[in-house]
């Protein structure tokens, strides 16, 4: 029989073999590419580069931004090999 156990921020969640060999039900909702507000990750569909994704770890936005912006842009949009 499966449990979960929670230690502070932390929940444990203990499964048995049978239960973890038996197949998920879970349903997985496509995302929407048209949603604005979707997580679109670094590139966009469109090729742009997205300043806002987390991936960058806030380096578009530090005090050295704009340089990073100028310098991950003339990689990206290179065609040099």
């Amino acid at each position: 029989m499966s449990y979960c156990k929670e230690e502070g921020k932390d929940r444990i969640i203990f499964v048995t073999k049978e239960d973890h060999e038996a197949p998920s039900n879970a349903e997985l909702i496509a995302d929407d590419p048209n949603d604005p507000y979707e997580d679109q990750g670094l590139i966009l569909s469109n090729g742009d580069i997205n300043w806002n994704c987390p991936c960058l770890g806030g380096m578009a936005s530090g005090p050295c931004g704009s340089q990073f912006k100028e310098a991950f842009s003339c990689f990206h949009y290179s065609k040099e090999e």
